[in-house]
């Protein structure tokens, strides 16, 4: 079997994850994370035994995740994290929003300004 972080769904994650400004990618407590500038934004995990991925955001925007169908409440982070899991099929345009939005959630004014530089 694959190892869990290199299924296709996590490649795309991964680059659309690093094609953001001064985005790395770090290893954290066993798992890929990403980092805009030092905070993280997005982190590959396995949670109760099933591929996730969890986002950082507000907590406006963690309720409205958690309204969708497949999020939950990541069981960490103190309500300012929300996660999806992997072992189902996730539209890309979605997985794509959330890692913008949480890109956003945590980067400086000027990460964000070099963002909404890009064509």
């Amino acid at each position: 079997m694959t190892r869990p972080f290199e299924r296709p769904v996590f490649a795309r994650a991964r680059r659309l994850c690093l094609e953001l400004p001064e985005t790395r990618e770090t290893q954290s407590w066993g798992h890929p994370n990403f980092r805009a500038g030092r905070k993280t934004f997005c982190a590959f995990e396995i949670i109760a035994g099933r591929p996730s991925i969890a986002f950082r955001l507000g907590p406006a925007a963690v309720k409205r995740a958690l309204r969708r169908r497949g999020f939950f409440a990541t069981p960490y982070g103190r309500g300012v994290w929300v996660s999806v899991p992997l072992d189902r099929r996730v539209d890309g345009r979605v997985l794509a929003s959330m890692i913008e939005q949480s890109y956003r959630t945590v980067a400086t004014a000027g990460l964000r300004k070099l963002l909404d530089a890009r064509p």
